[in-house]
This record gives C-alpha cells, sequence and structure tokens, in this order.
C-alpha cells in the first residue's frame, strides 16, 4: 500500500489524539506505561502515520514493511497508533490489559492482529529486525526495516552484538530509533548506567548516525529520509525526547515510566491536551470501525 505522506501538521494533529488516547487508556486500565509511551507519540505517528508501507485490513501483506517495538511496555502508544490507522477500532483501547481485550501489558502476537513480534524482555529486538533486514536483502525486497529502542535498553549486551551484527552485513534496509528520554524505570540513564557517548558508540560500530529533537515533526521526517536513501550502512536515528512529553506536570519525571494517571489526573491532563476524560473516552466508545481516523480538533 501507498505511504499516506500526511503534512506534518497533520502528523501533529495525529500526535495529539495518540497522546489522548494513551492518557485514556491507561487511566481506564488503572495501569500502563505513560511516560515512555508520551516520549514516543512523536515519530510513532510519523512511522506508522507517513513512512511504513503497511496495509491495516491485510496485516500479513507479503509487501509490507517490517516494524517492531523492542520497547514493549510502551503499549499504549503502539496500541493507540495501531487502532487510530485501522488495525482495529479505537473501541477496543478501553479493553486495555483487561480480560476482555485483546492489547495486553506487553505486545502478544497471538492476541493483536498486526503485531511482529512479541515483546518485553528488554535487548532481544534489534536481533530480531536485523533478521528480517538480512532475509529481505536475501530475497531481493525493497521493503524497509525499522526497531524502535529505548535508551535504558542500550545497556544490555546483546544489543551491541545485534549492532555490530548489522554493520558487518552492510544493512542499509535497517534503521534504529532511539527514544533518548533519559530516563529508565529506576532514574536517569546517566545515573544508573551511563550510556553516553551513544553517538560515537554507534559511528565506532559502523553505523550511519543522525541526532534529533525526537518531538520536531520535519526533524524526524528529514531523518527518515536521510536514513532511506543512506547506501553501506544501517541507520539509527538518537531522537532526544521528554519522559511524558505533552503534559507539562509529569515531564522529565522518571516516576511516571510505568505509572498510569488516576482519573481525576487524566482529567486533568486531558485538558491540557483540549478534552477532557470523559469526552475522550466517549469519543473512544464511539469509534467502532476499523478505518483510517483523521485527526480530531
Amino acid at each position: 500500500m501507498p505511504r499516506l505522506n500526511w503534512s506534518s501538521d497533520k502528523l501533529i494533529a495525529k500526535a495529539r489524539d495518540i497522546r489522548r488516547d494513551i492518557i485514556a487508556m491507561n487511566a481506564n486500565a488503572g495501569s500502563g506505561h505513560t511516560g515512555g509511551s508520551l516520549s514516543c507519540t512523536d515519530f510513532a505517528t510519523a512511522l506508522l502515520f507517513n513512512e511504513l508501507n503497511i496495509d491495516p485490513a491485510n496485516p500479513k501483506w507479503a509487501d509490507r514493511d517490517f516494524w517492531h517495538f523492542s520497547i514493549g511496555h510502551v503499549t499504549p502508544v503502539i496500541y493507540s497508533a495501531m487502532a487510530e490507522r485501522g488495525y482495529f477500532p479505537p473501541v477496543d483501547l478501553l479493553g486495555f490489559r483487561q480480560f476482555k481485550g485483546h492489547l495486553q501489558g506487553h505486545p502478544s502476537t497471538h492476541d493483536t492482529p498486526g503485531l511482529e513480534v512479541a515483546a518485553g524482555s528488554l535487548g532481544q529486538g534489534l536481533g530480531v529486525v536485523i533478521g528480517a533486514a538480512m532475509a529481505s536483502k536475501m530475497d531481493n525486497h525493497p521493503r524497509r526495516c525499522w526497531c524502535i529502542m529505548g535508551d535504558g535498553e542500550q545497556q544490555e549486551g546483546s544489543v551491541w552484538e545485534a549492532v555490530m551484527s548489522a554493520a558487518h552485513f552492510k544493512l542499509d534496509n535497517l534503521t534504529a530509533i532511539v527514544d533518548l528520554n533519559g530516563v529508565q524505570i529506576d532514574g536517569s540513564t546517566a545515573d544508573v548506567m551511563n550510556i553516553e557517548p551513544l553517538a560515537g558508540k554507534y559511528a565506532a560500530f559502523g553505523w550511519h548516525v543522525l541526532e534529533i529533537d525526537g518531538h520536531d515533526m520535519n526533524a524526524i521526517l528529514n531523518a527518515f529520509n536521510e536514513a532511506n536513501t543512506f547506501i553501506g550502512k544501517p541507520s539509527v536515528i538518537l531522537a532526544h525526547t521528554k519522559m511524558g512529553r505533552g503534559i507539562a506536570e509529569i515531564e522529565d519525571n522518571y516516576r511516571w515510566h510505568g505509572r498510569p494517571p488516576k482519573p481525576d489526573e487524566a482529567d486533568r491532563f486531558l485538558k491540557e491536551l483540549g478534552t477532557g476524560y470523559d469526552a475522550w473516552k466517549t469519543r473512544l466508545r464511539q469509534a467502532t470501525s476499523t478505518t483510517l481516523y483523521e485527526p480530531e480538533a
């Protein structure tokens, strides 16, 4: 299927909808990872609503691009983007982390149509996507392969074995995105286990490195285009973001890594995003079609 090629303004509007979904579904479930989902929202929106060749009505379409969030705990942003894109109706987001739903706390290919790989154990996703990229090269298939990782995940040794492998095999059909929000569940990455100089490490391992503001939609789109056209090396986009982006009260606060908002907090946060908790839950209840959802006002 052709890429949507949405404008940056339209992508920004859709990212706002996805942030609204994240707050509402986590509050409704009383569970879920809020901070990292919000920090990933802008580039996740650009990926699913502009970049990827996918067909949500036919998730196993043979010519689809391959995408995978190795940071599987950010399911709120994954599921919201998938629902708004048309893989399943947004009303299903109200079944997040509930027995009646099909949206587990970590991604499960047995439950959710459109997911390529189950996730949850950090450090494994890049190796999986490298396998898809290698297979695509062997088949002379033009698909692009995308892996989204967290910055805390860069502390895993398996990531660096995979990084070395991707460069060795010159997988220029592979792009990794690292969500550099600077914090993980126990505090700042600098305090828990410093990963810097991350750009220098990837460059030394033979990757094409791009560093961007991960909340600047035009910068995201430009980085995607550069990664797509760079020949001979895999590319990594180091996206500098803020934990909890979009909600001033929780930005840069690691305590929101795995905490859901309470209903009264959700209402306050959603008002900051131009709606309210009850209003947005009503919108989700009414969104029962499997279709591409245009941005809300």
